[in-house]
């Protein structure tokens, strides 16, 4: 880790978890009557927590795929509501204030895979196999007739 960062916390990882599920739960009632957000299947992928447990950024997909940019518009609006309904099911001395994110790890996924089913990664990857590695492999049969001091 750079300076200056540092691994979460327990805690932190406990109240984000908590969180997570809680907005999902609010999202998947259905109470929420903003166009972007009403009726639109929303997975919560993450919540990540501050240090002092007062910001949380909620990271956000549309189930199914499709662009993310009108539903966390829709959910920035909606933010004093779900702040409000989180306030009423969780026991915390203060409720982190949130701001929404697009989830991109899918789309990373999705490209690392497209790259190691390209051609060229995978003639790479056959020319290792054939052990054709240089001049400074070693065999078993290298070390034949030295004595190992037994």
């Amino acid at each position: 880790m750079s300076r200056g960062q540092q691994a979460p916390s327990q805690r932190q990882l406990r109240v984000g978890e908590e969180l997570r599920h809680t907005i999902a739960s609010i999202l998947e009632r259905g109470d929420i009557r903003d166009p972007d957000v009403a009726g639109q299947p929303v997975t919560v992928t993450e919540v990540t927590v501050s240090p002092d447990l007062r910001n949380a950024t909620v990271f956000v997909i549309p189930l199914g795929g499709g662009d993310p940019v009108p539903l966390l518009a829709g959910l920035t609006r909606v933010r004093p509501y779900l702040r409000h309904e989180v306030a009423k099911m969780v026991q915390l001395r203060l409720v982190p204030d949130f701001s929404f994110a697009a989830d991109t790890t899918f789309d990373t996924a999705s490209r690392i895979e497209a790259l190691l089913l390209s051609p060229e990664v995978k003639r790479d990857l056959a020319d290792g196999e054939d052990g054709q590695f240089g001049d400074d492999e070693r065999t078993v049969d290298d070390h034949e007739g030295q004595d190992d001091g037994a």
